[in-house]
């Protein structure tokens, strides 16, 4: 019997964008990269309340001062560095430090438990952390060696508490022996939930910093007119999380510009912090604002509109990316003639981008809508421990199954259909409910759980605990959430309870939340 020939697949999109060089040299470490690029720009960091700076010059000896002292504290190449801190003007400082020692960074938020961080730094086998004063004390307990790291450089260098801080940053540098870091050595390990499940600790290695800073900050950048070291950005964004620290501990300094570091998110403290830093470049009334960029959850049509209306000036984009991309995936792109609000824009250089159907396994052509499939220079080495994960993230063919679904107009334009990605955001946190579930299971009167998200107009999203109680027990909404809230950061505390018979599952036994957040609706 004659079979007819199988119709070719169509190729997987390309960046419409023209390809950029990346370092070919695998001894390109992150940090040498990032300072062998030419700039005028002069200062580097500013701490928004106080007004005190970091120049370029100060940044690059202050780097290789921390990458010196660390190393006489026993840190050698490979060694796991927790940063356990609030943004300020010294992250960047510790974090490109670390790396410049041959060391690998791990990031925590600072609001973790006492439990949360014994299990991080368990898991990464950290050898030395950079925290806030107030947490040194509980690292210390965790048998980690702590460094008190201040919000400023005024307290810096007037307190007693960060003598040890100030010594590192008194190092000769001559003294330090540099090893030899590759490209693809591990710089960071940051956690994520991927697609499902409790965090993981992904690994980026230097080369995907390096395209990170290259296919996505300075790309980005190469979209405007004006001079980069003349650009100043508001970090509002935390460092410790992907999107922070690609722009503001790597990215933007590589180019130049002028960092001004909010400590913590105020939407007031922002206007005033636009209004007094860039004010005599172009007058007051946020009139010097030139460039918002939206990413983590695509907004609503009306919200967009409502924006692009008060701010006509301003360019709005949003973009999409994933701890596991290095931030890096698509940038929103308007120009004159073609504004598109809505989509998250093209793919950054260098990327590919498939859609998958979710029935048969195969990609489809544009026009079609799918799972969200990447490949390219930015994707992770892989999950630290979790050789099973990591095969379920990046199949044979090293493409990331991001577990979003998207459409892909005719132009190559993304937009994002549905972010089945297993994530709660309260306030501007990110929670993996996973994370929440395996805390409560632990209860001896709770014998299933699971987590979900309820909107909310002020929070956004709220945590939910759906609670299978043990036979006999009369455990109370409010023992599950006080029993969680000891363990947890605050911002991740459960606000709402609902005591069930069972737990919806697939034939797979995953939690199918979509049917716990149909449950809630029809309880309201």
């Amino acid at each position: 019997m004659q079979t007819s020939p199988r119709a070719p697949l169509p190729p997987p999109p390309h960046c419409k964008h023209p390809a950029v060089d990346l370092p070919s040299d695998p001894l390109n470490d992150a940090v040498s990269h990032l300072f062998s690029r030419a700039h005028g720009g002069s200062t580097a960091l500013v701490d928004s309340p106080s007004g005190s700076s970091i120049s370029y010059s100060e940044l690059r000896s202050l780097v290789r001062c921390i990458a010196s002292g660390i190393r006489s504290m026993g840190v050698s190449r490979g060694d796991v560095v927790l940063l356990q801190l609030p943004n300020s003007v010294y992250y960047p400082v510790v974090f490109l430090g670390v790396l410049f020692s041959g060391g690998v960074v791990t990031t925590m938020n600072p609001l973790s438990s006492a439990s949360e961080t014994r299990r991080q730094v368990s898991d990464c086998n950290v050898r030395l952390a950079f925290a806030s004063s107030d947490k040194c004390e509980m690292l210390k307990a965790l048998g980690v060696p702590a460094v008190a790291v201040p919000e400023d450089v005024r307290s810096a260098s007037r307190d007693r508490e960060f003598v040890e801080f100030r010594t590192l940053l008194s190092r000769k540098f001559e003294s330090f022996e540099r090893p030899i870091v590759k490209q693809q050595d591990t710089a960071a390990i940051v956690y994520s939930s991927g697609t499902t499940g409790v965090s993981k600790g992904v690994m980026l290695t230097h080369g995907n910093f390096i395209a990170v800073c290259e296919l996505f900050v300075r790309f980005e950048a190469s979209q405007y007119e004006y001079p980069t070291s003349e650009n100043v950005y508001l970090a509002v964004l935390p460092m410790f999380h992907i999107y922070g620290m690609s722009l503001f501990v790597l990215g933007l300094l590589s180019l130049g510009s002028t960092v001004v570091v909010m400590r913590r998110f105020d939407p007031n403290e922002v206007v005033k912090a636009i209004d007094r830093t860039l004010k005599v470049a172009n007058g007051s009334g946020l009139r010097s604002l030139k460039q918002v960029s939206c990413g983590a959850a695509a907004l609503s049509r009306k919200s967009i509109e409502d924006f692009v209306q008060t701010f006509p000036h301003v360019d709005f984009i949003q973009g999409y990316g994933m701890t596991e991309s290095t931030a890096v995936g698509t940038r929103g792109f308007n120009t004159e003639k073609c504004r598109r609000y809505s989509s998250i824009g093209l793919l950054a250089p260098n990327m590919q981008a498939k859609v998958l159907d979710w029935k048969t396994g195969s990609f489809l052509p544009p026009g079609s809508s799918g799972e969200l499939l990447l490949r390219g220079p930015a994707i992770m080495k892989g999950y630290l421990n979790n050789v099973d994960a990591t095969r379920l993230m990046i199949d044979e063919d090293g493409w990331l199954h991001t577990g979003d679904i998207v459409h892909f107009d005719q132009d190559g334009f993304l937009h994002i259909l549905d972010r089945v990605k297993e994530i709660i955001k309260y306030k501007g946190f990110q929670i993996a409910p996973a994370d929440l579930e395996g805390v409560l299971i632990t209860h001896p009167d709770i014998v299933d759980v699971a987590v979900t998200g309820a909107l909310d107009e002020e929070s956004g999203e709220i945590p939910v605990a759906f609670v299978v109680r043990r036979i006999g027990s009369n455990i109370s909404e409010e023992a599950v959430m006080d029993y969680l809230a000891a363990q947890v950061a605050p911002y991740k505390k459960v606000r709402k309870v609902v005591f069930t018979s069972s737990i919806p599952k697939s034939a797979a036994g995953k939690i199918l939340r979509r049917e716990l957040k149909k449950s809630l609706t029809s309880r309201l």
